[in-house]
């Protein structure tokens, strides 16, 4: 087939739509987020159950000493599942821990759940499917395999699009990997490079059983509206269940959206019924000294200073909430508050561009040099990606020197040798604070395919404890310390020069990457 051929689906994208934001900001401290909970719920935690990791190695050590001490549940959403040594130990894990379930007394209590991308799991002949059969064969009753397709790919666009290709077109995104009541939210895939050499962020909360009924309630219900993986490597529908591809569109986008925003209202309604029961059993007439002496006494639960809100952004299902949030956070940020803002493919949605480049904030943007990006060095089209974004990257840099904002707005590109850059969320630093009172963290990259293609999670984390906050101050330094600030000669570079056909085709592709 023609590259032409193969670009063809690819020319014509969907007409993007604005979405106002849904209210303005409350004018004090931490407090000033709980609008958020309008939208989803809000889990009050203590910060002491926050725990910020900052390498991959430490990440993948977490998800083994995690899986083997899991008695209830694992649930692993992820875009794949690698096929190196690495992940197979993970899988070795698994079946180890289900094992142990398997000889305790009474019926198995470990349910394990797995939600992957279905064109991304099934590429190759070895792939994440071939690597989880022997689960599914051993454990039929306790292990479920879900592998998510988007509704847009469907009829002669399936038939035409290869491999690869057909991953342009929608994902399942999220990364999100719970085990009893321990949660992490990460952008990393379950892959031996995150778990080695490509920079990502990793958050941990400890001990909250609260979002993790969530985050299992959500790929519970992305996983009925996704094809189920069966010992024999074939792949079927739940009975009664709409197909994504083969069945009627609107049909099943309706009732995937209501899936996913039941579980999001639900437990919206839970956390407001908690509030106000915790609330009014505080006012019923307690002294302080009676109130200590049952904190001591382990009969109240210490006051939350930390507060996560989990955002989901599924346009193809017309969920839209990630991206009302963050483009509140960016136009509601003060002057003299400061946004350092990351992302591993540096591909900003036009609506994200104005608001950075016409609100009052501070902004530092950490974006990857054409070494680090993932993209480095690949094999064919996807090879010249990297240049793409150096195109994307200059058009916005230049878009801020014309209006004279180089002070306000800053570009930093990350560079490390040997490593390749895959860290996406912000931090908010309020006016006058040295250190951030918010960050988002998960699966988002802030582009194009984020907000419109694929299927995204990632929690908002508040916090008013200084030692939290210093933890995510920590983070972000790290990140940045690893960086350049770019100006005008970073692109007068050699490996700076884009080819004429790379700047010709962008425009036309840059929805897809």
């Amino acid at each position: 087939r023609s590259s032409w051929l193969l670009l063809a689906p690819l020319l014509t994208p969907p007409v993007p739509v604005i979405t106002a934001p849904p209210c303005s900001l409350c004018p004090k401290g931490a407090h000033r987020f709980q609008w958020i909970r309008n939208l989803v719920p809000e889990f009050g935690i203590s910060s002491s159950h926050v725990k910020v990791l900052s390498s991959p190695t430490e990440f993948y050590e977490l998800l083994k000493v995690q899986i083997k001490t899991a008695k209830q549940r694992v649930v692993m959403a992820s875009l794949y599942l690698g096929t190196g040594l690495l992940e197979q130990e993970l899988v070795d894990c698994l079946e180890e821990t289900l094992e142990k379930s398997l000889q305790a007394k009474g019926s198995p209590n470990l349910r394990v759940s797995i939600l992957l991308d279905y064109t991304r799991g099934s590429r190759g002949r070895k792939n994440s499917r071939t690597m989880l059969i022997p689960l599914l064969q051993r454990f039929p009753e306790q292990v479920r395999v879900s592998l998510f397709h988007t509704p847009n790919l469907r009829g002669l666009l399936r038939l035409l699009i290869p491999e690869r290709f057909n991953e342009t077109i929608g994902l399942q995104h999220i990364k999100v990997y719970l085990f009893d009541d321990n949660v992490i939210l990460s952008g990393a895939n379950l892959s031996d490079l995150y778990f080695t050499n490509r920079q990502d962020r990793y958050v941990l909360l400890q001990d909250s059983p609260e979002i993790a009924d969530f985050f299992t309630e959500l790929v519970d219900a992305i996983g009925d509206v996704s094809l189920q993986l069966q010992q024999d490597d074939t792949v079927q529908m739940m009975e009664g269940m709409v197909h994504p591809y083969q069945g009627d569109k609107m049909a099943y986008c309706e009732i995937a959206n209501r899936r996913v925003m039941e579980v999001i209202n639900s437990a919206r309604m839970r956390q407001e019924l908690l509030h106000a029961k915790t609330f009014h059993s505080s006012q019923q007439g307690s002294s302080l000294l009676s109130q200590q002496g049952a904190q001591a006494s382990g009969g109240l639960k210490p006051e939350p200073d930390t507060w996560i809100y989990p955002l989901i952004q599924m346009k193809p299902f017309g969920i839209q909430i990630d991206e009302m949030v963050t483009e509140t956070l960016l136009t509601e940020a003060e002057r003299d508050a400061r946004i350092y803002l990351t992302t591993g493919y540096f591909n900003l949605t036009q609506a994200y561009m104005d608001l950075i480049l016409g609100t009052r904030a501070e902004y530092r943007i950490l974006l990857a040099s054409p070494e680090v990006n993932g993209f480095f060095g690949a094999k064919g089209v996807a090879g010249a990606i990297p240049a793409a974004y150096v195109y994307i990257e200059h058009q916005f840099y230049s878009e801020v020197c014309y209006l004279h904002q180089q002070e306000r707005v800053q570009l930093q590109e990350y560079s490390r040798a040997g490593w390749t850059f895959h860290a996406k969320g912000l931090w908010l630093y309020l006016a006058g604070s040295d250190l951030p009172c918010l960050t988002l963290i998960g699966s988002p990259n802030f582009g194009y395919r984020s907000v419109h293609r694929d299927l995204e999670a990632q929690v908002a984390i508040v916090t008013e404890n200084k030692a939290l906050q210093q933890q995510l101050h920590q983070e972000q330094e790290q990140l940045y310390l690893c960086s350049g600030v770019v100006s005008s000669s970073t692109f007068e570079q050699p490996n700076r020069y884009v080819k004429l056909w790379v700047k010709l085709v962008t425009p036309l592709i840059k929805n897809f990457f």
